[in-house]
Parts: structure tokens; sequence; C-alpha cells
């Protein structure tokens, strides 16, 4: 069912590599809800994925960029605003990657040159992101920027190893650029914070099995899916929440607030 929140807005979704992306959910969503969308990846994110057929579906174009690279962002923004013929409203960060984490190597005995790249993907690019939109001045009065995390920023989760590191650096980004976009602009910037969920990327953490099956017990309401958090998130990019900045959001069913009961475990 489509309510219209977001008839007339213009966006980026960043990161729907396939159907099993919370970004390509989010992107359907905001499409269904009257969105109108520019799709971004990287070059070889999209030789390997399916995010050119996304971009058929929908209708919208699909411009390739690496969000570590200021220069590819800088495109990115430009390409859009020709697109949309001007300023636009929106923007979703789906991006991260640990090759600590590919590689196998546990946390005790991180490879520094992976962290930074961690980091640099995972966190850092939001920075670049961010700053590029400010600078030139991209996103509309009461715009909306969201990036995604998981609770593993606040909490031991084991098995997610540096990305959690990342994900505590890209809410920290979040709350200092936040005060800057809404002063300034008046640009809302937050993180949603969403259950395990089985996406590509997940699927590769050590342990994502037994994260998802404790979660799932854990939770009130059980673990969001993946078209929960997009829908959550189209809510976060319309009117409805023009008040609504610098907060990490959960979105987990529960799961944040909920402690460990012996019967269920």
């Amino acid at each position: 069912m489509s309510y219209n929140l977001l008839k007339g807005k213009k966006g980026i979704i960043f990161g729907a590599l396939n159907d099993k992306s919370i970004a390509w959910k989010a992107a359907e969503a905001a499409a269904r809800e009257g969105a109108e969308i520019v799709l971004t990846n990287t070059a070889i994110a999209m030789r390997f994925g399916t995010t050119s057929e996304l971009g058929a579906k929908l209708g919208a174009p699909v411009i390739a960029a690496d969000a570590t690279v200021v220069a590819d962002l800088e495109k990115l923004v430009d390409g859009a605003m020709e697109h949309f013929g001007g300023k636009f409203d929106f923007v979703l960060h789906s991006v991260g990657m640990s090759p600590n984490i590919r590689k196998g190597v546990p946390y005790e005995n991180l490879n520094y040159e992976y962290l930074n790249k961690t980091l640099d993907i995972s966190a850092i690019s939001f920075h670049k992101l961010l700053k590029v939109l400010y600078a030139k001045d991209a996103l509309n009065e009461w715009g909306s920027v969201v990036a995604l995390t998981y609770i593993a920023a606040d909490r031991v989760v084991e098995g997610y190893s540096d990305m959690a590191d990342a994900k505590a650096l890209l809410q920290a980004i979040t709350r200092n650029f936040g005060a800057i976009y809404g002063r300034h602009r008046n640009v809302r910037v937050n993180t949603v914070s969403q259950s395990p969920t089985m996406t590509s990327a997940g699927q590769g953490i050590s342990g994502m099995d037994r994260m998802f099956d404790y979660a799932q017990k854990l939770s009130p309401l059980g673990n969001a899916l993946a078209e929960d958090c997009a829908d959550y998130i189209v809510t976060l990019f319309s009117d409805l929440t023009r008040k609504v900045t610098m907060q990490n959001l959960y979105h987990d069913g529960g799961f944040s607030s909920s402690i460990t009961c012996k019967d269920i475990l």
C-alpha cells in the first residue's frame, strides 16, 4: 500500500547490490511512495550485482561511484542534480565492508591496513558524502540523510570485528555533521540500527546465523526484515520526521531494550 509519503521528492540510494539488500528494498519503497531516485554503487559491484536491473525496473539512472573517492562523489551529486533539474531531498548511505572479516582475521590480531580500509569504506565515506552534499548545497531544506548501522557499535557482538569500530565512528559523524547541517541548512542526519539481516554482506560475517537466531529469540517483535527497514527509512525521508536529527534509531523489534532470559536461551 502506498501513502504517497515521498510524492514530489527526489534522492540518491547507495548500495543496492541485489534484491537481498536493504538499499534495494529502500529504493523500491521510495519509488512506491512517489519518489524519483538515482541509484549508485561502485563499478565493480555493479558488474557483479544487479543494480542496473533495479534501475530499469524503477526507471532510475544508475551512476557508478566509489564512496571513498571524493571526486566520484562530486560527479555523482552533479549527475543527480542534472538529472533532477536541481536540488534533491534525501540520501541513503548503505555502504560497508571489512577486509579483516572477509579474510578471517580475528579482532585481537587486526591487520591495520585492512582496518584503515574498513573505516574508510564503512564510516569515513559518510563524512566525505556529507561534505560533498554540504559544499554543493545539494539538498533541499528539510532534506534527510540516513546511514545504516548496527548495535555492535554500542555492545560487544562476537564476529562483527572492526565493523563495530566503523559503525561507532559512523554514528559519531552523524552527530557531529548533523549538528552543522541542521543548524545551517535544516537538513537531518540520522542512522538506523537494524536487526541482523540476511543480506549478502551480512551472510559474510562469521556467526551471522547465531546472531540472527539469538536476536530473533530476544526481540519481543522478532527481527525486522529488510522490507520493514525500508519502510522505516521512507518515514525518515518524509516530512513526518522533520524534527528528528542526530539520532541513532533502533529498528530491531525491541532487541536493543531487551535483557537475556534463561528460558529463551
